[in-house]
């Protein structure tokens, strides 16, 4: 805002996120996908002895 010329202080910028950070939240949460019961995890490491091996 400085680069246009435009001088805000800094508390009214968390005015204004506080106030569009709560109306972004309300319309991501209006097309948030479900989440589904399984997970699956294609690789996992385990490290034995220092060297790191691959399940």
């Amino acid at each position: 805002m400085q680069e246009r010329g435009v001088l805000v202080d800094h508390s009214s910028i968390k005015r204004w996120a506080i106030r569009f950070l709560l109306l972004l939240e309300k319309v991501f949460c209006q097309h948030k996908r479900p989440v589904g019961v399984i997970w699956r995890m294609d690789v996992t490491y385990i490290q034995v002895k220092g060297d790191w091996k691959c399940l």
